[in-house]
């Protein structure tokens, strides 16, 4: 693979790690999002993800990013001080190391549903370290897929990645663009993760029989909206202590997709 020298911050080719916004680059070439770390990269392309290019400090192009730089072929691999790098992303790296890779092509609700039993939607969560612990947590604990509202962040954001430890990788997701109560249709019973008059304890037997359960997880600061709540088969809600009313969205998708889990 070339390994090409940094001598400035307009460097040619570097374009991707630098001045480009998330939302730049999501629409440029087909659709590039930047991975970060050896670990996260790695579970990248175990899953099949395209490189396109690597940014590496000079001291990690023999260390923590080798193994990563033989498995990427025949990519650009750009190498700079840890200064000059860090100047150019406007972030330190972590672990030395990032990667440009392809966006995958975006699968349909119905084909990532088809033999879910359990399955997340994310609805106007907008902070990219909650969307990367949903995912992390979804992974560990049994979640089939995750839908995403349009107002919630975009699970291939570089944080979003790098706190999910690449969960975003191997849990199947898409947009969600039609109401949540869509997924009715597709045999989905649903439950509205509020606090409401009427929700009941997150432990109550009638979820845990449902076959099909589709977890509705809404931002912190306003929930989720009147029509939501209305619309679910149910409204729960995780049963606190000390006057604590409310968990932080990630925490609270953890506890919910563990109780919630698939029953065996």
């Amino acid at each position: 693979m070339p390994i090409i020298e940094i001598t400035s911050l307009s460097h040619p080719g570097v374009e991707v790690f630098a001045s480009l916004t998330e939302a730049q680059l999501r629409v440029c070439d087909d659709g590039v999002f930047i991975a970060e770390s050896p670990k996260v990269i790695n579970v990248a392309l175990d899953a099949g993800y395209e490189p396109l290019a690597l940014l590496c400090e000079h001291r990690h192009i023999e260390g923590d990013a080798a193994p990563v730089i033989a498995r990427c072929g025949d990519i650009p691999v750009y190498t700079g001080e840890r200064e000059i790098l860090a100047s150019l992303t406007g972030y330190r790296l972590t672990r030395g190391v990032l990667c440009a890779m392809r966006r995958p092509s975006l699968r349909s609700v119905m084909e990532i549903c088809r033999g879910a039993r359990r399955v997340a939607v994310i609805d106007s969560v907008c902070d990219t370290t909650n969307i990367g612990a949903i995912f992390r947590s979804a992974a560990a604990l049994g979640i089939d897929a995750v839908l995403l509202t349009a107002t919630s962040c975009d699970p291939l954001n570089r944080r979003a990645v790098r706190v999910s430890m690449g969960s975003v990788f191997f849990v199947p997701w898409t947009w969600l663009d039609e109401p949540v109560s869509v997924l009715k249709g597709l045999g989905f019973k649903t439950v509205a993760m509020a606090l409401s008059d009427d929700s009941i304890p997150i432990d109550s037997p009638v979820l845990l029989e449902e076959p099909r359960l589709a977890i509705v997880l809404g931002t912190e600061g306003d929930g989720l909206s009147r029509e939501v709540i209305s619309d679910a088969d149910y409204v729960a809600r995780i049963p606190m202590k000390h006057n604590v009313d409310s968990l932080n969205v990630a925490a609270a998708s953890a506890v919910a997709f563990w109780q919630l889990r698939k029953p065996e």
